[in-house]
C-alpha cells in the first residue's frame, strides 16, 4: 500500500514538472514553436513519457484537470434548494482566487495572448467551452427538468465566463505584481457581482 502511494505521488510530481516546463516555453515562444519534443528534453523526461500524461499536446498547455467540468461539478454537489446562478458565481470566484493564490493570476494576460496566437489552442478552448455548457445543461436537467431554460443558462454563463476573460484582461497591467493584483482582483469580483446580477435578474433596465 504504501509503495503504491509512493509510485502515485510520484507520477503526480512527474506530470506536474512536465506540466510547469511546458507551460514555461509555451508562453515564451509561443505554443506552435515548441515541439513536444522539446519539453520532454527541458522536464528530463522521454517523449513517451509526455504522452503517457498528456494524450495531446494541447493537454499540456490546458492543464487544469478538465476546468470545463468545474461548472456541472459545483451544480451537482450544492444542495438541492441552492439557486443555480448562485453556484456558478460561487464556483467562478473560487476559481480566481485558486489562480491568484498559486500565482496563475500574474501570468494570465500571457496565457491568454499565447492562446490567440495559436489556431490550435483557440480550436481546443472552443471545444473545452462547447463541452462544458452540454456538462451543465446535463447537471442542471438532473436537478430540474427544463431543457430550454438549462440550456439557456448554460450559454449565458459560457458568454458570462467569455466577458470577464476579457475584463479580466483589461484589468491586468501587462507586467502584474504582488502588490497590484489585490487591487486587480478587488476590481474584477466588482465585475463579476455585476455580470452575474445580469444573469440573475435578466438584460431588462428601468428608465427614470
Amino acid at each position: 500500500m504504501e509503495k503504491s502511494g509512493r509510485r502515485e505521488r510520484k507520477k503526480r510530481q512527474t506530470r506536474q514538472a512536465i506540466s510547469d516546463v511546458a507551460t514555461t516555453l509555451f508562453i515564451e515562444r509561443g505554443f506552435d514553436a515548441v515541439t513536444v519534443a522539446e519539453v520532454a528534453r527541458a522536464a528530463d523526461v522521454a517523449v513517451q513519457t509526455v504522452f503517457n500524461h498528456f494524450p495531446a499536446k494541447e493537454d499540456l498547455f490546458f492543464d487544469e484537470q478538465g476546468w470545463w467540468r468545474g461548472p456541472a461539478r459545483a451544480i451537482r454537489e450544492a444542495p438541492a434548494d441552492a439557486d443555480p446562478v448562485d453556484v456558478l458565481e460561487a464556483s467562478y470566484l473560487a476559481g480566481i482566487r485558486e489562480r491568484l493564490e498559486v500565482g496563475h493570476l500574474a501570468t494570465w494576460k500571457q496565457f491568454v495572448r499565447t492562446i490567440e496566437g495559436s489556431a490550435a489552442l483557440q480550436a481546443r478552448r472552443r471545444l473545452n467551452a462547447a463541452e462544458m455548457e452540454t456538462l451543465l445543461t446535463a447537471a442542471l436537467d438532473e436537478r430540474h427538468p427544463g431543457r430550454l431554460r438549462n440550456r439557456l443558462i448554460a450559454a449565458q454563463f459560457a458568454a458570462a465566463m467569455k466577458v470577464l476573460e476579457d475584463e479580466l484582461i483589461r484589468l491586468l497591467p501587462d507586467e502584474s505584481t504582488a502588490v497590484e493584483l489585490p487591487q486587480v482582483q478587488q476590481n474584477f469580483e466588482r465585475s463579476v457581482s455585476e455580470v452575474f446580477a445580469v444573469l440573475r435578474h435578466g438584460l431588462a433596465t428601468t428608465t427614470a
